[in-house]
């Protein structure tokens, strides 16, 4: 695993970003942006996933770490059971909806796989230096 200096490295954020760049987008369109409680709650999970990667990054600890990425997937499933809930009501159209929870799943199995990979290194952290 190569050195990474700051979280905003981590393809995992970036790719975070950009999903939560397509969410805000989407939540702007008529039928979406009506539904206030809806859209804070998308909004605060989609934003979840960003946060926890930076929080558990910025602990500077693998066991720490792990756990915030693990509850950085967990906002990834529920921004995938609020996509499935906005398709089923009609917010989003039939391609949008596929591509956006598409992307999210291959967040979700990002996050996992460097989880996996974290888990395997025997690495501690910057903090046990």
């Amino acid at each position: 695993m190569a050195a990474v200096r700051d979280f905003e490295d981590l393809a995992i954020f970036q790719k975070a970003r950009e999903l939560s760049k397509k969410i805000y987008d989407i939540t702007e369109k008529e039928k979406f942006k009506c539904d206030y409680r809806f859209v804070a709650q998308i909004h605060a999970s989609v934003g979840s996933i960003m946060d926890n990667i930076a929080e558990g990054f910025e602990r500077s600890g693998n066991k720490e770490f792990v756990n915030f990425l693990f509850i950085a997937k967990g906002s990834c499933g529920e921004v995938r059971s609020q996509l499935i809930r906005a398709n089923d009501v009609g917010y989003l159209e039939a391609d949008e909806y596929k591509e956006i929870y598409t992307e999210c799943r291959k967040l979700s199995a990002g996050i996992m796989n460097f989880i996996k990979e974290i888990k395997e290194s025997n690495l501690l952290g910057p903090k046990y230096k």
